[in-house]
């Protein structure tokens, strides 16, 4: 009878009309634990998010930015051990400082550290995990651009025991950038789902987790211990980034998703939104988390295309997050129609610049494209920003800082004429 009670408030935001709920519940039990806990942590008005929250703003960015030549050298060096790590770390900070001046001079509501404390956007943060190796994948990505193809077997992780968190894992990241910003400080993280997309149960070791509930219910609570922490430290802005929604976009991803790890891919969309809700389900009433969904992004190339209509209505309406980045500079992304899923109360973020090339968009077109949005979900509820980061690892950029500080003023701009400020109106 408790269980039964403290889980229906979770449940019932699921709005799927493609499927049984009692069934899945019956089949994924893992969230249900996770959710009694949470629960009982929670206040009366954490059940419900039905309004907007500041972030994200009307001009925001994902998050990752083109570190300068002098702080990949010092990364090389330090590898090579030519400097220290302490050297490295204040190398890391000055250019931290910069970057924080340069978004807050652009007039950007939230700020990033960049991610330039990172080699990676995930593998640094996932390999800090208890049980957690380096591992290539069997499977191979394939990168496109308009030039061709590239294929390689992605490096990924796999989990050979019982997972865990030795220690926090970017709290001193935030503490840092709290420090030095007047801003909002974003911190962003690679989603829980990562962990088995890329490698499925072979990548999981059977002996610690004979079943998947265990393994999802293990992952999430250690995302939980994390994300608590930052809040401890002051975090209000999270971003989840999220590749494998977009991914099951793709009819070719899909199809592969079947032979390559076994799993089916109406199913995968339902699974993974539990499991960050699980990973989410303590956080501070005050706390905005949102959800960068991306198709890959190296060096102006990408991995996934499709619109997102396979996932939209679980996307929008099982995960109970704030808001979602977009991916909308292209064609790849199909149509704004998905956008109708949209319920009240949650924010879409357009990211109609794109960070594959250092060619400019016009402020005109953006503003058209915006108002063709508008036609499936409320203006009001619509935000602006780039397509990606501008670096989701060291190296392989497209365009220069000074490109990427052209697209990031022009986000900031159009922002302000069409909702007259880049910072959301609450």
């Amino acid at each position: 009878m408790l269980l039964s009670s403290l889980a229906a408030p979770f449940w019932s935001r699921c709005r799927s009309t493609s499927r049984d709920r009692d069934d899945r519940r019956a089949r994924y039990p893992f969230c249900l634990k996770i959710v009694v806990v949470s629960y009982k942590n929670r206040s009366k008005n954490q059940s419900r998010r039905d309004d907007l929250k500041p972030a994200p703003f009307r001009a925001d960015h994902v998050g990752s930015l083109i570190r300068p030549d002098y702080l990949i050298e010092a990364r090389q060096q330090c590898a090579a051990g030519e400097i220290g790590a302490d050297e490295l770390k204040s190398v890391q900070e000055e250019a931290i400082r910069e970057v924080v001046a340069l978004q807050e001079a652009i007039g950007l509501c939230s700020v990033t550290d960049g991610e330039y404390n990172r080699g990676s956007w995930h593998t640094d943060f996932l390999l800090r995990f208890e049980n957690v190796e380096p591992h290539q994948s069997a499977h191979k990505s394939t990168f496109r651009n308009a030039e061709g193809t590239i294929e390689n077997k992605p490096h990924t992780v796999r989990v050979t025991g019982k997972l865990g968190r030795p220690n926090q894992i970017f709290v001193d990241d935030f503490k840092f950038l709290k420090s030095v910003t007047r801003e909002t400080p974003k911190i962003t993280i690679p989603s829980p789902s990562i962990m088995h997309f890329r490698g499925g149960r072979e990548a999981i070791d059977t002996v610690a987790y004979p079943t998947m509930d265990e393994f999802y219910a293990d992952l999430a609570s250690v995302y939980a211990q994390e994300i608590g922490d930052l809040a401890d430290a002051g975090c209000r802005y999270l971003q989840i980034d999220e590749t494998n929604f977009a991914y099951l976009c793709d009819p070719a991803l899909r199809a592969q998703v079947q032979t390559s790890i076994g799993e089916d891919p109406e199913e995968l969309p339902h699974i993974y939104a539990r499991l960050i809700n699980a990973a989410i389900a303590g956080r501070p009433d005050d706390m905005a988390v949102c959800m960068h969904v991306c198709r890959g992004n190296f060096a102006g190339r990408w991995v996934a295309e499709g619109g997102y209509e396979p996932v939209a209505d679980v996307m929008f309406n099982e995960l109970n997050i704030d808001g979602y980045f977009l991916e909308y500079d292209s064609e790849r992304a199909g149509g704004f129609e998905p956008l109708r899923f949209v319920p009240k109360g949650k924010r879409v973020v357009l990211g109609l610049v794109t960070t594959k090339h250092g060619q400019m968009e016009s402020a005109d077109e953006l503003k058209r494209r915006i108002e063709e949005a508008a036609k499936f979900v409320d203006i009001e509820q619509l935000a602006l920003s780039p397509q990606c980061g501008f670096s989701s690892g060291i190296g392989g950029n497209t365009m220069g800082i000074e490109d990427e500080k052209a697209k990031l003023s022009l986000v900031v701009k159009v922002a302000e004429e069409v909702w007259g400020a880049a910072r959301a109106i609450s």
